[in-house]
């Protein structure tokens, strides 16, 4: 099973739709917030979506907990959380809801971390990235015993990849 995570897209929409393009084929979508488009935007169909600080206020819900091939999978922007700053409040908050998988954004920063068996994930922006020079997103590989983890560019050049048990 396949899950894409974008993140930090902040309105454009070129890079999106190339993303979109390259994974049809994606079971699960998910965008970590600051898309900055409207419920209804077309880019956003069949996402599960989070607010993010520069989302129009109250359109997406602040976090979302979906249940996925028997794991629960905590969304958030990061910005209620100081992700900035430190993982505490957030690996707080995904232990109390049993979370596996942590997808967050806000910092634009790509970075994925294992703590307490549980997997920090930022894909970074695909648009506005932090630390680096190039646009980036994530793609997850659920297999049976094991998540294989994919950085890309937002041109498709694949960036690094990181294998965790499940």
């Amino acid at each position: 099973m396949k899950i894409l995570v974008v993140s930090d897209t902040h309105g454009e929409t070129i890079q999106f739709q190339s993303v979109l393009d390259k994974h049809k084929d994606a079971d699960m979508k998910i965008h970590c917030g600051d898309s900055e488009l409207k419920v209804d935007d077309p880019l956003l169909s069949g996402f599960y979506v989070v607010q993010g600080n520069c989302d129009k206020r109250e359109m997406f819900q602040n976090e979302q907990v979906v249940m996925f091939e028997n794991m629960n999978i905590f969304i958030t922007h990061g910005h209620l959380y100081k992700v900035k700053q430190t993982l505490l409040p957030i690996s707080l908050r995904a232990k109390e809801i049993e979370a596996k998988i942590v997808c967050f954004g806000h910092s634009h920063r790509l970075g994925i971390e294992e703590r307490e068996g549980m997997i920090f994930l930022n894909p970074g922006s695909l648009n506005f990235p932090r630390g680096r020079s190039e646009g980036t997103y994530v793609i997850i590989d659920v297999k049976e015993n094991e998540f294989e983890i994919t950085c890309w560019s937002a041109e498709h050049t694949r960036l690094c990849c990181y294998t965790f048990q499940r």
